[in-house]
């Protein structure tokens, strides 16, 4: 980093990604990031207090992505039906993507959940909240029948139906033969539900 570019937290997550995938969670350490970025290790911890703030950072930033990413289908128009199947085949498009794409990076990201639950069951509502405000919308416009007066309840029940399809726990069963049919099969079947409720 040259001398006269502002240390940011932004640089700094962005250094401890990199340092994350090149040595992996258990050998990643504050001073490697330090190095990166060309400053001490006292200039990390001035944004970031530990070790373990400085990971649940990442990992929030990492699935603050999938959110963002999933925004336009939450907050775009057209048919309910129709975004919502587009939300949960982009959910589960990134999460093969990242699964298979970088190994490295993926088993990364498991330990880093792990050790911040409070960040992932974040994360979790806010996809719930995303996948409600679809059906919300879908019952409005006549395409999905309310059976649950609580959209909410109604979207986490999505969510945890599609589990097998963005959960990391079953990333391995996610390059299988018949993974996609095994998909369409279960969205299909979440939408009639949605519909016939």
């Amino acid at each position: 980093m040259a001398a006269t570019e502002t240390l940011t937290a932004e640089r700094i997550l962005e250094a401890t990604e990199e340092v994350l995938r090149r040595y992996g969670p258990a050998k990643a350490t504050v001073v490697d990031v330090a190095r990166v970025l060309g400053v001490s290790h006292g200039s990390v911890y001035r944004h970031f207090r530990t070790k373990a703030a400085l990971r649940e950072a990442v990992t929030e930033r990492w699935l603050e992505r999938n959110v963002v990413e999933l925004r336009p289908y939450a907050e775009g128009r057209g048919p309910a039906d129709e975004r919502l199947g587009g939300w949960l085949r982009h959910l589960f498009a990134m999460k093969r993507q990242k699964a298979g794409g970088d190994p490295e990076l993926m088993a990364t990201y498991m330990v880093l959940i792990g050790e911040n639950s409070a960040v992932v069951d974040r994360h979790v509502d806010h996809l719930v909240e995303q996948i409600a405000a679809i059906v919300a919308d879908g019952i409005r416009d006549g395409a999905f029948a309310a059976a649950d007066p609580d959209v909410a309840t109604t979207a986490r029940a999505v969510f945890d139906a599609t589990d097998r399809f963005h959960d990391p726990a079953h990333a391995a069963d996610w390059s299988a033969p018949g993974i996609e049919p095994a998909f369409e099969a279960v969205l299909s079947l979440v939408l009639r539900a949605l519909r016939r409720a």
